[in-house]
C-alpha cells in the first residue's frame, strides 16, 4: 500500500496550534499576577505567555526568581484545576477534523506540548481527539522536570517508538519559535502555523509555514486523501 503521507508520524503542539485557550489563560494570569503584586498582561501581551512553560514565563516576563516562579506556577495551576482545564477552550477551525482524518489514514500522531500532561489529556478527551492519538505527551506537573520543548519532542518520539511506530520521518506542527527550536534540537522538521500566538519572525527555521488548515492538510496528506478530507471538512462547514 502506498504511503498516504510524506511523514511516518505527526507531533502536535497544543496551545495556539490545536486549541485556543487564551480566554482562560488571560483570566487566570490576571488573578495570579495581581495576587503576587505584578501587573497582569493585556490580551495583546499574551503572545509572551502562551507557548513557553509557565515556570519560565514568570521569570522572563515579570522578573520572578526561580523560587517565586515555582510558587506562582503552583498558584496558577490551582486556579486552572478549580476552573476545569477545558473551561473556555475551543479548537481552531478545522484542526480537529484534520487530526481525525490523519488518524483515519493510518498515520500515528502524538501531542508534544509544554502544558502539563494532565491538562493536555483533559483537552484531548474533551474534544474527542484522544482516540486519534497514539500518545499524549505534555510537561510534568512541576513544569521543570520535563518542560523544554526539545525534551518533550524527544519524549513523544520515545513513546511512539515504544508503541511500535516508525519514527524515521517525524514532523512537528507548532506556532512558536520554541517549537522550531525544540524540533531542530531533535532533528525534527517543523510546519509552522500562523493562526496561533506568535510574531512573524518566529517561523524562521521552519520547514514550511501555513496560513490555514487546508495548506496544512496538503503538507500532511498526499493527493486524493488531502482533497477528500478538505471536501469533507467543507461539507461539514456548509451544513
Amino acid at each position: 500500500m502506498p504511503s498516504r503521507s510524506p511523514w511516518t508520524c505527526v507531533l502536535w503542539d497544543v496551545d495556539g496550534t490545536i486549541v485556543d485557550a487564551s480566554d482562560g489563560i488571560l483570566r487566570r494570569l490576571t488573578i495570579a499576577l495581581e495576587h503576587f503584586g505584578k501587573r497582569p498582561p493585556t490580551r495583546a501581551e499574551l503572545v509572551h505567555w502562551i507557548g513557553p512553560p509557565m515556570y519560565q514565563s514568570f521569570q522572563v516576563n515579570v522578573g520572578m526568581t526561580p523560587e517565586q516562579s515555582a510558587e506562582a506556577v503552583a498558584f496558577y495551576r490551582t486556579l486552572g484545576k478549580a476552573d476545569g482545564y477545558t473551561t473556555g477552550a475551543k479548537l481552531f477551525p478545522g484542526v480537529g477534523e484534520l487530526i481525525t482524518d490523519v488518524a483515519a489514514c493510518g498515520i500515528p500522531q502524538a501531542t508534544a506540548s509544554s502544558k502539563p500532561e494532565v491538562q493536555v489529556v483533559a483537552l484531548m478527551d474533551h474534544f474527542d481527539l484522544s482516540t486519534s492519538l497514539t500518545a499524549i505527551v505534555g510537561a510534568t506537573p512541576d513544569e521543570k522536570t520535563l518542560s523544554a520543548k526539545s525534551d518533550i519532542v524527544a519524549e513523544a518520539l520515545r513513546r511512539l517508538a515504544a508503541a511500535g511506530v516508525d519514527t524515521s520521518r517525524p514532523v512537528l506542527v507548532g506556532d512558536r519559535h520554541h517549537d522550531v527550536d525544540g524540533g531542530a534540537a531533535q532533528g525534527v522538521p517543523v510546519i509552522f502555523v500562523r493562526w496561533g500566538f506568535s510574531w512573524p519572525h518566529e517561523s524562521e527555521g521552519a520547514q514550511a509555514v501555513v496560513d490555514d488548515v487546508d495548506q496544512l492538510r496538503a503538507l500532511l496528506l498526499f493527493g486524493e486523501h488531502a482533497e477528500q478530507g478538505a471536501a469533507a471538512t467543507a461539507g461539514v462547514a456548509d451544513a
